[in-house]
């Protein structure tokens, strides 16, 4: 995915519950493209955690890195391709350098992360807004990436060595392990051009 600076302020905040408009009360341009960002998510994230599962029963933790190393990517390549825009996966703390969430992106984390200490549920949580960057005007989305159980395999707090060895050497400035259940793991983030 594309990193962009940020440069320009957003011309039209959208985030869920900050203006308290409803999804019935959004212009229907904005409610389709937050639409098509969430059905985005669903298919990115279903398609790479049945991929992650298959790969964890058939060949264990090892495997699943493998494969997450080499089909997220190309998974998130189909999907923007498919769907005409750019889908990835970002966070504050990456394993991953290619993933490195840009100053947009940091901040919507950062927000992300203060509205989990004041007890929202990561579950359901997003943010969205038109952004306009220089000449380009573009619809930002966001959603957090929870973390569940078997995510703690490779990003918990106490990981195998066989794992903690085999993710070194892939991603040598790993940072994103000793993560506990329920705690915000990272965001997909998409972006489609207007």
């Amino acid at each position: 995915m594309k990193r962009y600076p940020l440069t320009t302020l957003a011309i039209l905040l959208l985030a869920t519950g900050s203006l308290g408009l409803s999804a019935q009360e959004l212009p229907p341009e904005t409610q389709s493209r937050v639409d098509a960002s969430r059905a985005a998510v669903q298919h990115f994230g279903g398609s790479l955690q049945g991929e992650l599962k298959q790969a964890l029963e058939s060949g264990g933790p090892l495997h699943a890195i493998e494969v997450c190393s080499q089909r997220a990517g190309e998974i998130s390549r189909d999907v923007s391709t498919d769907r005409r825009l750019e889908i990835g996966r970002t966070s504050l703390r990456i394993r991953n350098p290619e993933n490195a969430p840009d100053a947009w992106e940091r901040l919507v984390l950062e927000s992300f992360e203060a509205r989990l200490a004041a007890g929202e549920s990561p579950q359901t949580m997003e943010f969205y807004e038109i952004y306009q960057r220089g000449e380009v005007r573009e619809f930002r989305y966001m959603r957090a990436i929870p973390v569940g159980e078997a995510c703690l395999t490779c990003h918990g707090q106490e990981i195998r060595y066989d794992v903690e060895h085999a993710l070194l050497r892939m991603y040598p400035d790993d940072q994103a392990r000793g993560y506990e259940e329920g705690q915000i793991r990272g965001a997909f983030t998409v972006v489609q051009p207007m």
